[in-house]
Parts: structure tokens; sequence; C-alpha cells
């Protein structure tokens, strides 16, 4: 009987043990995490003349630690507003699987291991742009969500600073070519965020959170008019990456064509504002940034 309380008592522990590790993997957000260790990636492959697979590889990695320890500390401090939102009420910590001292304790050493690896093994200025990335995502950009609509436009730098932090790694400076991946990523960033905060405008309004650009959730032409103007901006971004990086016609013919079916999935969610088609553009919000990475690359 003992040693079947005990064969009983070792598995419950190993369920528990596997419930905390799952538990800490999705606290790091893995799909955000991955989008940005392919962003600094691409850009330490596009900064380089020849292929640098050490650099490659502690970019990604520093990157990547970085990047999820700021996903955990970010959950940490909005997890009161979390439990208020459908879409994030069963997080870690607000559905209690994690305390709130393991998720910052988590969260800090994560961010403090990537932030040592990357002046460690890359360099001082990618450190100080992933220091300067962590500030402004936790004290300016997730403050402000409850307090202004600026917010999304502030945190659209930090959110493309792991292009800055990927060219940097590899060439110790930030060129023209930089800022152009940057300014392609920045622009990204607002039709599909646009289009996750009307998804969720709902939610976002019950727990306080000034995702949208209009003083009134309901007045969805401004926000579908702004998903226009920025795919637009994006389109123009894209093109010219042509002039600045010297590419081919492979690269020109892929911006075109992906540009005109990002704009038409944006041109859609703007024409019937209907969630089906809010959806159809964050899913091609998702398709396109990879694709176009992929024939930059290509093209290089």
């Amino acid at each position: 009987m003992s040693a079947s309380n005990e064969i009983l008592t070792s598995r419950a522990l190993h369920r528990v043990e596997a419930r905390n590790l799952k538990a800490f993997f999705v606290l790091a957000k893995p799909e955000i995490t991955l989008m940005v260790m392919i962003s600094a990636g691409v850009a330490s492959l596009l900064a380089s003349d020849s292929f640098r697979f050490v650099v490659l590889i502690h970019t990604v990695l520093g990157t990547g630690l970085l990047a999820a320890g700021v996903a955990a500390l970010n959950q940490y401090l909005e997890r009161d507003v979390d439990s208020r939102m459908r879409r994030t009420a069963r997080r870690p910590v607000p559905a209690g699987e994690l305390a709130p001292r393991q998720a910052l304790i988590f969260g800090v050493a994560l961010s403090f291991a990537g932030m040592l690896y990357i002046f460690l093994f890359l360099n001082a200025l990618t450190a100080l742009l992933g220091i300067l990335t962590l500030i402004s995502y936790l004290f300016v950009y997730t403050p402000l969500k409850t307090k202004s609509r600026f917010c999304t436009f502030l945190g659209a730098f930090p959110g493309a600073a792991p292009i800055l932090m990927g060219w940097s790694a590899t060439t110790n400076s930030l060129s023209l070519e930089a800022w152009a991946l940057f300014a392609i990523l920045f622009l990204w960033q607002f039709p599909h965020f646009y289009a996750i905060g009307w998804l969720y405008r709902e939610d976002y309004a019950r727990a306080g959170m000034l995702m949208l650009p209009s003083l009134d959730e309901n007045d969805e032409r401004t926000t579908f008019r702004l998903i226009l103007i920025f795919t637009q901006l994006l389109i123009v971004a894209s093109l010219s990456w042509i002039l600045i990086a010297h590419t081919g016609p492979l690269y020109l013919a892929s911006a075109i064509i992906l540009g005109i079916y990002f704009y038409y999935f944006a041109f859609q969610c703007s024409l019937t504002r209907s969630k089906l088609a809010a959806k159809r553009l964050l899913h091609a919000s998702v398709i396109y940034l990879p694709l176009l990475y992929l024939f930059m690359l290509i093209d290089k």
C-alpha cells in the first residue's frame, strides 16, 4: 500500500512539474518571442557580407532570451488587467498557475541573462538597444495602455527594435539599411495590432485598455482609415528597400505582389468592417512579413 501511495505521489508531482513548465513556457509568449528572433536573425543575415553562423546564433539566442523575459515581466505588470479580459484571463498568472512572484523572478532572470549574453557575445551597442527596448516596452508602452490612445504608436518603437538589434549585432553600427528595415516592421505593426484591437475591442474596453485610435471604440471609421493608411505606408517602405539595398528584380516583383495581397485584405476589412475580414487581415499580416523577409534574403 505504501509503495502504491509513493507511485501515486510521484505521478502527481510529475504532473505538477509538467504544468509548471508549460506555464513558464506560455509566460514567455513563444509566438511573439519567435517573431522577435526571426526579425533579429533576418536583420543579422542582411547586414552581413558573408554567412556568419556564430554571430547569427548569438543574435537569435540573445534577443530570444530578452524577448521572453520582457514578455514575462509584461504579464507580471498586467496581471490585474489580464484577469478582466477573456482573451488573457487564462494566462498563467491570472489563472493562478503561477504566483506573481514566480513570474517576476522568471522575467527578471531571463531579461538579465539576455542582456548579459548580448553584451558578452555580441557588443555593447546591441546590449544598449536591448536595455532601451526593455525600458520603453515595460515602463512607457505598458502603463500607457490604460492612459493614452497614443500607446500603440509608442509601442511600435520597441516592437520594431529587434531589427536594429539584429543589424547592430553583426556590424556594431546602424546604417540607413537598418533604419529602412526598422521602418518596415514599425509600419507593419499598425494594421496587425489594429485588427487585433478591433476584434477584441469589447474585451479591451472592459479592462480599460485604450488600444484603438479613436475616443469612441465604436467609431470604426478612424480605426479602418488608419489601417489603410499604414498599409499604404508599409508598401512604400517595402519598395524603398529596393533603392536603399540595391536589390534585384526578384524582390521587386515579390514586394509588389505581397503588397497588393496585403492591401486587398486591408481594403476588404475597411469596406466590410466585419470580424471575418479582420481575422483575414490578421492572418494575412502574419503571412506577409515572413514572406517579405524570405524574398529579401533570397535576393541578397
